[in-house]
Parts: C-alpha cells; sequence; structure tokens
C-alpha cells in the first residue's frame, strides 16, 4: 500500500505564506489515458494541464494543502494536447511555469507519484478533507461517471455539504453518486430515452459543463465520435443544466455545495470559486 503523502506548499510554491486557517482538498483524477469512442476508435487523453493545475496552484499559494487520488491509486496521465500556451491566455511562458509545477509535483510519475486510491481516502476518512475537486480532460468519462468509490464519497460531501467542484468533462463524474449509474449510461450509449432517476442526490441542482455545442464544434479533433455527451448526461439525470452565452467562454455555476464551470476557459475561476467557500 502506497504511504499517504500530502503536498505541502512549501515543497510546491516557496513564495507563498502558509495560511492560518489550511484546508485540505481532494483532487480526484481519472486512472485512465483514453476514452472509448463510437466504432471501436479509441481517444488518447487524461487530465487538461490547465484544468488540474490553475486551481491547484491557487489552493497552494493560499496555503491549503492537497492530496490527490484516483480510484485506483494510479499515476494519472496529461493529455498531450492541453499543454499548449492557448490555455494559458497565449502565454508561453505561463504554459512554461504549469508544466514546470507538474513536474514538481511528480503525479505523472510511473514510480514517485503520490497519489492515493479510493479506498486509502476513505481509511484516512472523508472528514479530514474540506474541499473536493474533479478537473476535466475526457478521461472521466471512461471510469469516474460509473466509479463506485467515487459515489460514495460524492454522497459524503453531499451529506456534509462540503464544497465540490468540477470543471469541462470532470463533472460527468456526479453520475457516479447514482444508486445505478451504468443503468443510465447504458441508455445514453445506446441512445435510448431514458426516465429520470429518482435517486440522484443532485437532481434540480442548477449546474454546468461542457456544452453539447462545444462538443460539436470540437468533434474533429476527437478522430471519431463520443458515445454521448456529458451535457445530454447531467440533463437526464435531472441537472438544471446553465449554458454560457458564447461557446468557449468562461462559465461557472453555484448551487448549494456544489461548483461546476462549463470548460478549459472556467477552471481559474473554478478555483478562486473554491478559495472564496473555504473563507466561508
Amino acid at each position: 500500500m502506497k504511504t499517504y503523502k500530502r503536498i505541502v506548499l512549501a515543497a510546491v510554491v516557496s513564495s507563498a505564506s502558509l495560511s492560518a486557517h489550511a484546508a485540505n482538498v481532494l483532487v480526484v483524477l481519472s486512472d485512465e489515458n483514453h476514452l472509448e469512442l463510437r466504432d471501436g476508435k479509441s481517444l488518447s487523453t487524461g487530465f487538461y494541464l490547465n484544468e488540474l493545475l490553475e486551481p491547484t496552484k491557487a489552493l497552494l499559494e493560499a496555503g491549503h494543502e492537497v492530496t490527490f487520488a484516483t480510484p485506483r491509486g494510479r499515476a494519472p496521465s496529461l493529455d498531450r494536447s492541453s499543454a499548449v500556451a492557448g490555455h494559458f491566455g497565449g502565454d508561453q511562458q505561463r504554459l512554461k511555469e504549469y508544466q514546470a509545477l507538474l513536474d514538481r509535483l511528480l503525479l505523472t510519475s510511473a514510480t514517485r507519484s503520490p497519489v492515493i486510491s479510493l479506498a486509502r481516502v476513505e481509511q484516512i476518512g472523508y472528514a479530514h478533507f474540506d474541499a473536493l475537486y474533479v478537473p476535466g480532460g475526457h478521461a472521466p468519462m471512461q471510469d469516474l461517471l460509473s466509479d463506485p468509490a467515487l459515489g460514495h464519497l460524492l454522497r459524503a460531501f453531499h451529506a456534509a455539504g462540503k464544497p465540490t467542484a468540477l470543471v469541462c468533462h470532470g463533472p460527468i463524474a456526479l453520475l457516479s453518486a447514482l444508486d445505478r449509474p451504468q443503468r443510465l449510461i447504458d441508455a445514453l450509449e445506446a441512445g435510448e430515452q431514458t426516465v429520470t432517476p429518482a435517486d440522484w442526490i443532485y437532481a434540480g441542482y442548477r449546474m454546468t459543463v461542457i456544452s453539447n455545442q462545444e462538443e460539436e464544434q470540437a468533434k474533429g479533433l476527437l478522430g471519431g465520435q463520443m458515445k454521448f455527451y456529458p451535457q445530454t448526461a447531467l440533463e437526464r439525470a435531472g441537472g438544471q443544466y446553465q449554458s454560457n452565452q458564447s461557446p468557449w467562454a468562461s462559465n461557472v455555476v453555484i448551487d448549494r455545495e456544489l461548483i461546476t464551470g462549463q470548460n478549459p476557459a472556467s477552471a481559474a475561476a473554478v478555483g478562486q470559486a473554491i478559495l472564496q467557500r473555504l473563507k466561508d
């Protein structure tokens, strides 16, 4: 079993000052490095660089601790297509800074990654963590949407009213809180009309996720067709979807403990929303 490791501020951002009220934020990523598409095709993917690190860096600089986890405790994969300056305001230097931060965190190292499993998170105790964050990239659509351990974690955070933040494709992970998420997933993949599940803890919540319109605009980059879009999935589950006015513009929706961001441009604002909630 891996030793439980906490990523402390001093080891990552030496210029920041420690907060007198440091929180521990749990960041959950996918174990997967691909997404299965229709017709037997597959997309090489993982987490998006800015979606993971813009909120993470803000949390560390504010003096909070960050614990990284995946369902099985495997080192997550970076979606290489996300390591471009366009996701950092076109600033090549900012891109290099975030790439350097990722290197220091060792997250993607097969032998040195500090990532722990969700089983280990449960052993530590959900009460140890003050907030949850799930970044995007397409990988969450391969495993997080139906992972039972993540569903257990989400239900515990929901019951405790703890900040639960997700961005871009990350909000698809909310389906794991269904009693039988695979039933809805199978129906979506088959193109069947679905009945709204009766047991979803987020039913009626206002939320966002990458829009069907944005997915359509980006589908040429995938090399195939996704089995279903996350906007449709969350709406069928009972979520009240709220989109931006212009595709790819930042959009953050907050309802009770839930904080959702629509796309890569929303990641920084989601990070700030987490920080604000931790201050409240």
